[in-house]
């Protein structure tokens, strides 16, 4: 299969190694060329442009950080370029968002299929990320040798802008989980309570989350290096799931609280660093 992606930021990067361990052609597009030079010793081809990776095969992934990102490369694509190429957009973006890029690159006789995706980088790089497709069955069906590749059982959601949405939703409880988690063991920890008994106590009721674990010993050491997902990352998702809630009248007090500790921890510098940061945002080490 011959397949071309742009971004090659942790994601992009990740799921590269994927593609090209799976003997799949690949070429590779990113505005910072510095970051393709570890994927081209790997066997990708490199595109001195979007227009380029785009031309170069049939199915173009998008590994973008966000709509802003993905319009600005879109815009430097002639619109000739996206004729009878389907180009699979796997960001997290809002509903409306991605409605907008598809009906760009439709109108110039192009398909369009969003799939955001969830898991992180073990996942990207063993082709077990849960894939959340929007689109029509047409271009979905087209795409499905793609998606396998890429995580084991796709999900077509629906229409353009539903996979997005239930992305978002996915998001938006990542948030929620972490921060909870990140509170009562903040409070555990406060009154010298052993953290292993604590554990042993979510684990063995209907609280508890594999992500609990995932994150325990991050925050107990507190380190938060070397992110599967940065807290950057999901601070932005979180505001977009905010802005898509207020237009549908949801109440969104909950989430909000959220988004101001997401605010505390990136005024601490933890932006690039792991979503578990959101730890030390209730629980600074001077406290």
């Amino acid at each position: 299969m011959n397949i071309s992606l742009i971004g090659t930021g942790l994601m992009g990067q990740a799921l590269s190694e994927h593609l090209l361990a799976e003997d799949q052609q690949l070429t590779i597009f990113n505005r910072n060329a510095d970051k393709t030079s570890q994927l081209q010793q790997q066997g990708a081809e490199i595109a001195a442009s979007a227009q380029d990776a785009i031309n170069a095969s049939e199915f173009c992934l998008l590994m973008l950080s966000d709509a802003e990102a993905i319009n600005a490369v879109l815009a430097s694509v002639p619109a000739q370029t996206f004729k009878n190429k389907t180009i699979i957009q796997m960001g997290t973006i809002a509903p409306n968002e991605s409605r907008s890029i598809a009906k760009h690159i439709q109108d110039n006789d192009g398909h369009y299929l969003e799939c955001p995706v969830l898991g992180s980088l073990p996942e990207a790089r063993t082709g077990t990320l849960i894939l959340m497709a929007g689109g029509s069955d047409e271009d979905y069906q087209a795409a499905l040798p793609l998606l396998k590749l890429i995580g084991k059982d796709p999900q077509h959601i629906g229409s353009i802008g539903q996979g997005s949405t239930v992305k978002l939703a996915m998001n938006q409880l990542i948030a929620g989980l972490t921060s909870s988690f990140a509170l009562s063991l903040a409070l555990v920890e406060k009154e010298g309570i052993e953290v292993e008994q604590f554990m042993k106590i979510v684990r063995d009721s209907a609280l508890y989350a594999p992500t609990f674990d995932k994150k325990l010993d991050r925050m107990i050491e507190r380190d938060f290096s070397n992110p599967n997902f940065p807290t950057k990352h999901l601070a932005k998702d979180t505001k977009l799931f905010l802005a898509v809630a207020e237009q549908l009248g949801l109440e969104t007090c909950a989430l909000e609280g959220i988004d101001e500790l997401l605010g505390k921890t990136l005024e601490q510098g933890l932006e690039n660093t792991d979503y578990s940061a959101l730890y030390s945002g209730v629980s600074k080490p001077d406290l």
